[in-house]
């Protein structure tokens, strides 16, 4: 079986603190009567169970990990952010930085989702599989260093993209991130490295803001190689799509690297409720052929997807699914009950036109 999928039931017992949406209780922010922070296990449960009764399952490798140990942690987290994360979590947990509350075990579950990450990452990079997914929740490209945020408690692609340094399996990476939120943690820890690109596609002024500017292209011996693309609310499959083709691919080709590594969020679905971004579940698909031909083009088809955010419990599994096909050539299939309304609300003429008038304006930028 050429495509992993690597998840664990645990994952989905991970739990935030008392919280209504993204606000705090206190005051007057009422409870919800049905759940707390929007990054909620139902929309990875939903997702694995659409799985299982579509039958894609029979044409992956699905697989288990071991969680993340110590020293693998230590490659991306000091440890001193690691033990007060422990500490915490033992004493029933809490929060240490902004949107990223846990419960009493939360280091612990964290520990795992890098697991998944590290392990799907070592899966491909020493050609167990052509390509894998990894189940990752908490999600993580959020978190930096010793600042978590925006419910990513480790930083699980940077992670496992060390491990597989660390055991000789690559040198050179791409992180590219299509998450609709800026990928600030991944940034942070390579920013200034020239062994890594990144690049983040994501709605411009959405979280965290002000992060993400065109302008930050890495420094040092990493200048160049940090790359943001602040897309218009409401940019749709066309202006994502003309983004890939324009810079992404290019920029990619161009940095030769050894394995490509996605932070798959679909918080750019249509109906996703943090961002307005309009994809459906084909364009993510489409996007991960489109991405899977290059990495088959230029380094052997290593391509490892983690999963991020998505706040839609129904529009998610769909959006996952799009991609495992996509991924697996599999004829199981799980058609978008949402596409034919959504493909009918992409952006009108005159603001596609002006969504690709500012991709070309970027990728003339970047060329020049």
């Amino acid at each position: 079986m050429s495509t992993g999928f690597f998840w664990d039931e645990r994952t989905f017992w991970h739990a935030g603190g008392d919280y209504a949406f993204t606000l705090p209780l206190g005051g007057l922010v009422q409870p919800m009567a049905a759940g707390g922070l929007p990054e909620s296990p139902e929309t990875k449960r939903r997702f694995r169970n659409l799985m299982e009764v579509t039958g894609i399952t029979a044409d992956l490798s699905m697989q288990g990990a071991d969680p993340a140990d110590r020293a693998a942690l230590e490659r991306v987290h000091p440890a001193s952010y690691l033990d007060r994360f422990k500490e915490v979590s033992d004493a029933g947990g809490g929060e240490l930085g902004y949107h990223a509350p846990f419960a009493q075990g939360g280091f612990e579950v964290a520990a795992l989702s890098a697991g998944l990450a590290t392990a799907a990452m070592r899966a491909v990079a020493t050609g167990e599989v052509e390509n894998a997914y990894a189940l990752s929740r908490p999600p993580g490209h959020h978190c930096e260093p010793d600042a978590p945020m925006g419910f990513c408690l480790m930083a699980n692609l940077a992670i496992a993209l060390e491990t597989a340094r660390a055991e000789g399996h690559i040198t050179r990476a791409v992180v590219l991130d299509w998450d609709v939120h800026h990928g600030n943690g991944t940034e942070k820890i390579y920013y200034d490295r020239a062994d890594t690109l990144t690049i983040s596609l994501h709605q411009e002024g959405n979280y965290p803001h002000p992060k993400g500017a065109f302008a930050d292209r890495g420094a040092g011996a990493g200048a160049g190689y940090n790359i943001n693309l602040p897309l218009p609310a409401g940019t749709g499959a066309d202006g994502y799509l003309h983004a890939l083709e324009r810079i992404v691919i290019p920029q990619i080709r161009a940095f030769k690297p050894d394995l490509i590594a996605v932070a798959c969020g679909f918080d750019a679905a249509c109906p996703d409720p943090l961002a307005s971004m309009q994809l459906t579940a084909g364009a993510f698909g489409e996007m991960t052929r489109r991405i899977k031909a290059l990495a088959r083009e230029i380094c052997g088809g290593k391509l490892m997807l983690a999963h991020e955010g998505g706040y839609s419990e129904v529009y998610v599994p769909f959006c996952g699914h799009a991609v495992l096909e996509a991924l697996s050539e599999s004829r199981h299939t799980a058609p978008d009950p949402l596409g034919a309304a959504f493909d009918g609300r992409q952006p009108n003429a005159r603001t596609a036109a002006l969504t690709r008038t500012l991709i070309d304006e970027m990728a003339e930028k970047l060329e020049s």
